[in-house]
């Protein structure tokens, strides 16, 4: 059964090398890449490995994942070649100096994006993303909360031209969300660190809110929270789940307040009865489609579950995300009066609030993916 890395809460070091083999250092050979990558070559040009679409898929995801390590190789030995000619014809005519020191800035550059590409990778990094968001604390004003949370992420899911599914949700009574759950598909095979799951990976964990509640008749500034939750969503070759062990339970759906919105037993629930994993659905017409994703909902859980099993200290970062939907178990800060957003892991704060909640996400993504390729930079060097 393949596994993935558990969610973080909080940036941390990927331990995991994202291909070929490494050197006693623990560091990825560039070499073992490039023989890798001209293998790949050679086999997808082969009529005869594409006689089986699974396998053909697989080689050709794993040579879209090595081509920008490559291509960058590449262009670093062009540029140094040029530096080189540059610094000869500079002895003869000093107007070939300042080329020279244009290519070696870019060199430079170059040399540090293939530093970036080569270090070890999260195996999950290439995978979709299911995404869950919780009311908590706070009531109603938490479920509205909620639902500003999913319109965000929503948001930024169509700039960054994803595609999303809800796979289920509950409203609440004024419109918000009790839960709701969220797939992030990407758009074919994302660049090393450009897809849902390196993008989005961090937002699990309990998310405060400060504002006036649209229920507060006073005009007093109510503290509330909702959870997110994520984990990389997993392929059915990946995650084998027996039929013997599941226990399937179908209930009537109900809506906001608890009404009954169909008059059949349509709605599942499905426990994974070795692990006491539960996942529910209700949002599809018919019990057939219910099950089928609460089965996609399980095969996560169960797909973080396996490495959250293996890794102990993975295993509490994955449990950290949503200890309790407390006001205090915070992640981040969206204060309304200030139009502020604190994130407390990397101590990353902007006052456009307002940009933020309509999907322009791009700062506070990237102040979290900085610090997670900051860190496992240095643990690369220091291996």
């Amino acid at each position: 059964m393949g596994v993935s890395p558990p969610d973080r809460t909080r940036p941390r070091t990927g331990r995991q090398a994202q291909g070929g083999r490494e050197d006693g250092n623990g560091k990825v050979k560039l070499d073992d890449l490039l023989g890798e990558y001209y293998e790949l070559e050679q086999r997808l040009a082969d009529p005869e490995v594409h006689a089986d679409p699974a396998e053909a898929r697989r080689l050709g995801k794993r040579y879209s994942q090595l081509t920008p390590i490559i291509e960058t190789y590449r262009q670093l030995k062009e540029v140094e070649s040029d530096i080189e000619a540059a610094r000869e014809l500079a002895a003869e005519d000093s107007s070939f100096t300042e080329e020279a020191d244009r290519l070696t800035i870019q060199a430079e550059e170059l040399t540090e994006r293939l530093r970036v590409l080569l270090v070890p990778r999260d195996p999950a990094d290439d995978k979709n993303l299911i995404m869950e968001v919780k009311a908590g604390e706070g009531g109603e004003e938490s479920a509205l909360f909620a639902g500003d949370l999913v319109r965000m992420y929503l948001r930024y899911a169509e700039r960054q031209g994803w595609k999303t599914e809800v796979i289920d949700a509950t409203h609440s009574d004024l419109g918000g969300y009790k839960d709701i759950t969220i797939a992030f598909k990407n758009k074919g095979t994302p660049e090393p660190g450009a897809g849902v799951w390196p993008m989005l990976k961090f937002e699990g964990g309990v998310h405060r809110v400060q504002r006036v509640p649209v229920t507060e008749s006073q005009g007093r500034i109510h503290t509330s929270a909702a959870g997110v939750l994520v984990v990389p969503e997993a392929e059915e070759i990946e995650i084998e789940v027996h039929e013997k062990d599941l226990r399937i339970d179908v209930y009537r759906s109900s809506g906001p307040g608890g009404q009954s919105v169909n008059t059949t037993d349509s709605a599942v629930r499905i426990t994974h009865l070795p692990t006491g994993i539960v996942a529910s659905c209700q949002n599809e017409k018919s019990q057939l489609q219910n099950k089928e994703q609460a089965m996609r909902i399980l095969r996560a859980r169960l797909y973080a579950e396996a490495q959250a099993s293996a890794d102990a200290e993975a295993s509490a970062e994955r449990k950290s995300q949503v200890r309790t939907v407390d006001r205090s178990e915070r992640v981040r800060t969206y204060n309304f009066p200030e139009n502020r957003i604190s994130d407390h892991r990397v101590g990353y704060k902007a006052y456009n609030l307002d940009q933020v909640l309509d999907g322009d996400m791009g700062g506070v993504v990237k102040a979290l993916v900085d610090a997670d390729t900051k860190e496992r930079l240095e643990a690369a060097q220091s291996s």
